[in-house]
């Protein structure tokens, strides 16, 4: 029967609860809430919170109630009020209330909390009468309503003992819900009234404590205080320490179910740390980083220390896939030996921090030693120590993800220019990081300077190398072979050391290709010794600049020395040049004259007309009638004809030129656009010597003077005159003409040539590479080209050069012409002796028969002569004038050339100003 009694006691204390929670939650408050807010409501009630610190004195909080009413100017409240608490207090009997003081306080506090809560917006009475039951007091149970909580019969006894309400007394004071313990609490929530299963769950109940995220969520304590500072009412000494202690049970049961120990944070930092989650601490995608989620409670300082430790994790994160994705594609084209060596460097960084967080994690494992046993201990790893021995690490790991960022486009030279370029900086720490990363970067950059400098072998798999090679044929390995890859060049190797890099091993395999030498490796041994390495792998680092530049120059020299050596003893260049020079630019005078000697009766027939072979032969004559025959066979086997692709009407001389063949290594210098300008040299020398050849063969014409002749007497006095006028305007054009081509002649083998080739000799004994030897011979070929009118800038000069050695050409012919007219009737005028009259008549009705002039009477020869001496005069005068308006343009034109010596040429040219100074027929002319 007492224990009937007593689980109907209990039954109906726990329905006037849930009234209590009803009415002061609102209604649109979910079934899963009402539960969790009534298991909330026991665990306050249960717990020794509820124990008030002040006088159990219904007098004295009564009059406290009603002076509040009338402080806020209620005084009809007040006065309601007193009238009901006197009546309340005067019921007596079966029904009524024991412990009225508990009663008054109780609703004393509901008023309270709705006096804190009414400034809160848009919360309705119940939200703010119980606002711990939503923001602290949900969140320790799931979602259907239930927690599984060790409960011991004690709770009830204490929420009967804290309120001291009998069977009937809350059901007497609220007169309402008479049914609230047969239909339960709320919709849904049958469970909780029926009486077996809460008899059980109310006697599971021990020790229970609110379960809040902090302090300010229960109205106790503090709150308290403040409230009744007043002195209206008394406040206790509480000798038990009832609230002290129940004040702490709270504060545990907080932190045991919504704050996280520091110990958990350190774990799930290291775990973080290590780019794995945590219980706590997780990776998030949305916002790539670790985040602390916002329902773990915990304090701000604590949130904001984890946030900056899990950087650390974030970074190893990044650092981390990029070396897991850089190992799975190695072989592609863009990681390359570099690449792996960056990978490598920054894994054995990670190690040595592997090794550090084991460290920590062991030390997070240990308490803290104290020296008394009754103290406790916590975890030797905080939060803050755990920030000091991260500091450097984070300095480290984020430089590497700095460098794994710039790194991630780039390969070979460029990504070690770039971490280079990173190391440059004040911080000694950061300077002396890179510097040991850089030299494992940098170990298979050097190794390819070092294979490269000393073997001439490019081992560059991947294109990570700043020298290119590329396929090409024999002659073209020095000038296409190998190239300056710029992108490639990192920052700590100079330009000009590149260079010589380059130079070096180009050298190297230009002796083992072209020359077929194989003694280039004493030289690189001789260098390597020098330098004062090895020939051996991993004998260049970075930070070793000055290793590298000794070894560079040692071998630069040396091999470069042995090169042209090769290339002055082996291959005799310097005899190959001189051949160039006296065949190709016309400079053995005996040869030249005996060539266009035999060969200018063949070269005057139409192109078509002319046999290669032919002329071939007549080479070797010149050659064998002259001083060449005495040059070397190799030298003499080289010299070609050539015959150049001709048009219709073309002649010999227009399409006739001399080549010489190089071979490898010769052919470097003397390519395919050095031969054909050296060509274009020829054909223009060539020219000049056969307007000087025409001009001889005239003067040789000449030469028999026919005024001094025996039979000159014998013509008539008006032919006489005319031949005279004819000879003289002839003559005079010719020494106008040989004065031009004589002194341009001498201008050009001397001023020219020889000086040209005068400054080349003294350049290539300065050459120190093949590449000064390649420049000295460039030089050498433009000077000649722009001091002949060769080149872009004289090219109108050029042209009307030209024009004056066709004028010439066509005065020889018309010189020619006269002179063979001359001759004829010279021979018509001797006297004929008996015996030669018949063949004289035959020749003269041949003559007649021909149209020729000399088969007439002496009157009609004196006419005919006479016509033909007028026209040859007038051809000759036109000639003249033509020649010097021309003569007179290319004068003008020389002084404005840019090339000094040019003015030389004008100096000689006109020596006296009689050309310069202006004559009233030219300027007519011209003005006309």
């Amino acid at each position: 029967m007492a224990d009937s009694g007593n689980h109907h006691h209990h039954h109906k204390i726990l329905d006037l609860i849930g009234e209590l929670v009803h009415r002061l939650l609102s209604t649109t408050t979910t079934t899963n809430h009402r539960n969790a807010a009534l298991k909330y409501a026991l665990r306050l009630l249960s717990s020794r919170m509820n124990s008030p610190s002040i006088e159990p004195n219904e007098a004295a909080i009564a009059e406290s109630i009603k002076r509040g009413l009338a402080t806020q100017g209620k005084s009809s409240q007040a006065l309601t009020f007193s009238d009901l608490c006197t009546k309340f207090n005067m019921k007596m009997g079966p029904g009524s209330v024991d412990n009225k003081w508990a009663v008054l306080y109780l609703l004393k506090t509901i008023s309270d909390d709705r006096k804190t809560e009414r400034g809160v917006s848009n919360l309705k009475l119940g939200d703010a009468l119980l606002p711990t039951l939503y923001n602290y007091g949900f969140r320790g149970f799931r979602k259907d309503g239930s927690e599984d909580l060790n409960r011991g019969s004690e709770s009830l006894r204490g929420v009967s003992e804290g309120l001291g309400v009998g069977n009937e007394g809350f059901r007497g004071f609220w007169k309402e819900n008479e049914d609230f313990g047969s239909r339960g609490f709320g919709d849904g929530s049958g469970d909780l009234s029926r009486g077996n299963e809460i008899s059980e769950s109310l006697k599971d109940l021990r020790g229970l404590g609110g379960k809040g995220e902090n302090l300010r969520g229960v109205k106790g304590g503090t709150s308290v205080e403040k409230r009744w500072n007043g002195g209206v009412l008394m406040v206790s000494k509480d000798p038990e320490n009832l609230r002290d202690m129940g004040y702490k049970e709270f504060v545990e049961f907080v932190r045991e179910k919504n704050e996280v120990s520091e110990e958990v944070l350190v774990r799930d930092v290291l775990y973080a740390c290590q780019g794995i989650d945590g219980k706590f601490v997780k990776y998030d995608k949305s916002v790539d980083g670790y985040v602390l989620p916002d329902v773990v409670k915990v304090s701000k300082a604590s949130r904001v220390m984890v946030r900056k430790l899990c950087e650390l994790g974030w970074l190893f994160r990044k650092v981390k896939d990029h070396i897991s994705e850089s190992m799975e594609r190695f072989p592609a084209e863009d990681i390359g030996t570099v690449g792996q060596a960056f990978c490598a460097a920054l894994q054995d960084e990670l190690s040595e921090y592997y090794k550090l967080l084991a460290v920590l994690e062991a030390q997070a494992m240990n308490p803290i030693p104290l020296v008394s046993d009754n103290a406790s201990s916590g975890s030797y790893l905080s939060l803050r120590r755990l920030s000091v021995w991260f500091a450097e690490p984070l300095v480290k790991m984020r430089l590497m993800a700095v460098l794994v960022d710039s790194c991630k486009v780039l390969k070979g030279g460029a990504m070690a220019g770039a971490i280079h370029m990173h190391a440059q900086h004040g911080d000694p720490l950061v300077n002396e990081f890179l510097k040991s990363l850089l030299r494992r970067v940098c170990s298979p950059l050097f190794e390819m300077v070092r294979s490269w400098v000393l073997e001439g072998e490019l081992e560059d798999i991947f294109s990570e190398f700043f020298v290119l090679s590329q396929p090409v044929k024999a002659e073209s390995l020095w000038r296409e072979g190998y190239q300056l890859h710029s992108a490639m060049l990192p920052s700590f190797i100079s330009q000009s050391l590149a260079q010589r890099i380059l130079r070096t091993g180009k050298s190297i395999n230009f002796l083992r290709v072209c020359c077929e030498d194989s003694e280039w490796a004493n030289a690189a041994t001789e260098a390597a010794s020098a330098a004062g390495t090895t020939t051996s792998r991993g004998g260049l680092g970075y930070g070793e600049t000055d290793a590298l530049e000794s070894l560079v120059s040692e071998a630069a020299k040396r091999i470069d020395k042995h090169l042209l050596n090769v290339i002055y003893e082996r291959y005799k260049f310097k005899e190959h040049c001189l051949a160039i020079k006296r065949y190709l630019l016309l400079g053995r005078g005996d040869f030249v004259q005996y060539l266009m000697d035999i060969v200018g009766p063949d070269l005057s027939e139409p192109a078509n007309t002319i046999s290669s072979f032919k002329l071939a032969g007549l080479l070797e004559s010149a050659v064998r009638s002259s001083n060449a025959q005495y040059d070397d066979s190799d030298i003499l086997d080289r010299l070609r004809v050539k015959m150049m692709p001709h048009n219709t009407g073309d002649r010999g001389w227009d399409v006739f030129s001399l080549e010489y063949i190089a071979t490898v290594p010769l052919n470097t210098v003397f390519t395919e656009s050095v031969m054909s300008r050296y060509l274009k040299i020829f054909n223009f020398l060539w020219k000049l010597r056969r307007v000087e050849h025409a001009l001889i063969g005239a003067w040789k014409m000449m030469k028999p003077n026919c005024i001094t002749s025996s039979v000159f007497n014998k013509l008539p006095d008006a032919v006489k005159s005319q031949l005279v006028l004819t000879s003289r305007k002839c003559q005079v054009l010719w020494d106008e003409m040989n004065h031009f081509v004589s002194n341009l002649q001498y201008y050009i083998m001397f001023e020219v040539l020889e000086v040209s080739w005068s400054n080349f000799l003294k350049e290539m004994e300065l050459a120190k590479d093949l590449d000064d030897l390649l420049e000295a011979h460039e030089k050498y070929l433009l000077s000649i080209i722009e001091k002949s009118l060769l080149g872009e800038r004289s090219q109108n000069l050029h042209k009307n050069l030209f024009v004056l050695f066709d004028l010439i050409l066509r005065f020889r012919s018309l010189a020619d012409r006269l002179f063979e007219g001359i001759n004829e009737l010279q021979s018509r005028t001797v006297d004929n002796s008996s015996r030669d009259k018949a063949r004289s008549h035959s020749q003269s009705k041949k003559s007649s028969q021909s149209g020729s002039w000399l088969g007439e009477g002496r009157k009609a020869l004196t006419l005919r002569a006479g016509d033909f001496f007028y026209n040859m005069g007038q051809d000759i005068d036109a000639i003249a004038k033509e020649y010097s308006s021309l003569f007179h343009g290319f004068i003008s034109q020389l002084p404005v050339q840019q090339h000094v010596d040019l003015k030389f040429l004008t100096f000689r040219l006109d020596f006296t100003e009689f050309y310069t100074q202006p004559r009233p027929e030219i300027m007519g002319k011209l003005s006309a």
